[in-house]
């Protein structure tokens, strides 16, 4: 494929933006390449500058679940601009989203809406830390959160591709709260409490971890910590950014039946668009400004556009519910076909799905740990990416990530991916 004038882009980007993007993992330097510059997308396809096609499998890291730009979400979309598209005042759109999330999430009674992600999961430890009144929270070895600073101590995404798990610029007292324990190990969980006797706020997990790709949580894992932390007085924090709305319109928690105390959703609730959200028990919510002591504001929370464009989204997935088996069923049969293409190759790598999420790791199984997944062959992966884009398939650059499986891939979309990927794979055993 010719790809120069996304090179030229890129050589251009270098000069104006850090390493020539505006997020780490968009440079595709741990695949060895210089990123795609998209000019538009429609349904399981993107297109780059240079007129090449791609089917897509990052679809903007999860919140295109039916796929690029549907029909029915431009409908009204130039009308609801024309209405403006900030005030820094209240709308019922925000009202009305409340809502919405509020039913299909039980343990969110109450909702605060947010710009991004990572505005969410900050907000809730520290109204976790406020609410308690202690200082330390536990997170997971490869769960990433987010980019403030209590939370870049061993993450996952953009920090395990670039081997800077803690970032520096991140003082030593602001992370000596943070508890680091081992994803799937209820055991550490047990250490880690009984080391800080009466001081731990909370624990965050992502109920299927999907930034050192996809680990799902083992039988128990969930259930376990939502005992530990009602037996020991802690908040227990879903951070359903990926997972929400994607797994099942309850997200992961109606997919495993675990309550949290508290749940972050992200992007997927606009519809793409930046937004983000924190809820949980009432008693909790109500500890946050103005009803409550911990302050939390944002001049852009609750955008009327990205209310509209969210809650046109998650209205046709309330009254579609049966898209999440087709999801389930699209994914399965990703799955069944990579497994399938690797016992042709003869390579004893690993295969990890979540509902619609999955992830090839170049490493044999199973994973499902952070030391599991860092055992994976970088190189190999490098390779089988670079021979996956030349056919036509956009896969996430970096091996720890996921791919996001949408409503709009077809059956034939994914035969053309599986074969490509068989022969990627095949590819990547040459270097």
């Amino acid at each position: 494929m010719n790809r120069e004038k996304s090179r030229a882009a890129y050589e251009k980007a270098c000069r104006l933006l850090p390493g020539g993007v505006n997020s780490p993992v968009r440079a595709f330097q741990s695949v060895g390449v210089p990123p795609v510059f998209v000019q538009r997308a429609k349904g399981s396809h993107v297109w780059d500058i240079d007129g090449n096609e791609y089917i897509d499998y990052i679809g903007s890291w999860g919140p295109m679940i039916l796929g690029h730009s549907p029909d029915f979400l431009q409908e009204d979309a130039l009308e609801a601009i024309g209405r403006g598209i900030s005030y820094g005042l209240p709308t019922t759109l925000e009202v009305e989203m409340a809502e919405l999330i509020t039913s299909a999430y039980p343990a969110a009674e109450m909702v605060r809406m947010v710009n991004s992600g990572t505005e969410a999961t900050m907000s809730a430890i520290r109204l976790a830390r406020g609410y308690t009144g202690r200082d330390k929270f536990i997170k997971f070895e490869g769960c990433y959160h987010g980019h403030s600073d209590c939370l870049l101590v061993k993450s996952g995404s953009g920090t395990l591709t670039y081997g800077t798990p803690t970032s520096p610029g991140v003082p030593a007292d602001v992370v000596k709260h943070t508890l680091v324990c081992r994803y799937n190990s209820l055991d550490s969980v047990e250490e880690a409490f009984a080391a800080n006797p009466g001081q731990v706020a909370a624990v965050i997990v992502e109920p299927v971890a999907g930034n050192m790709g996809v680990v799902p949580s083992a039988p128990g894992f969930l259930q376990g910590l939502r005992d530990i932390c009602t037996r020991e007085g802690a908040v227990l924090i879903f951070d359903e950014v990926i997972t929400g709305f994607r797994l099942a319109f309850g997200g992961a928690s109606e997919r495993y039946g675990v309550r949290p105390d508290l749940v972050c959703f992200g992007k997927i609730i606009g519809a793409g668009m930046p937004v983000g959200a924190y809820g949980g028990r009432r008693e909790l919510m109500e500890y946050v400004s103005p009803a409550g002591p911990v302050y939390q504001a944002g001049t852009l929370s609750g955008n009327p556009l990205a209310m509209f464009m969210g809650l046109k989204q998650l209205r046709w997935l309330e009254s579609h519910r049966q898209v999440y088996g087709q999801l389930e069923d699209s994914a399965a049969y990703l799955e069944q076909g990579i497994r399938a293409a690797l016992g042709r190759l003869g390579l004893d790598f690993c295969v990890n799905r979540a509902g619609s999420l999955l992830s090839l790791f170049f490493t044999h199984g199973p994973v499902k740990s952070y030391d599991d997944v860092k055992r994976s062959n970088l190189e190999q992966f490098g390779r089988y990416f670079r021979a996956l884009l030349e056919q036509g398939i956009l896969a996430a650059p970096a091996q720890f990530e996921a791919m996001f499986v949408s409503a709009a891939h077809t059956r034939e979309e994914l035969d053309t991916t599986l074969a490509a990927m068989e022969a990627a794979l095949a590819a990547s055993r040459e270097g």
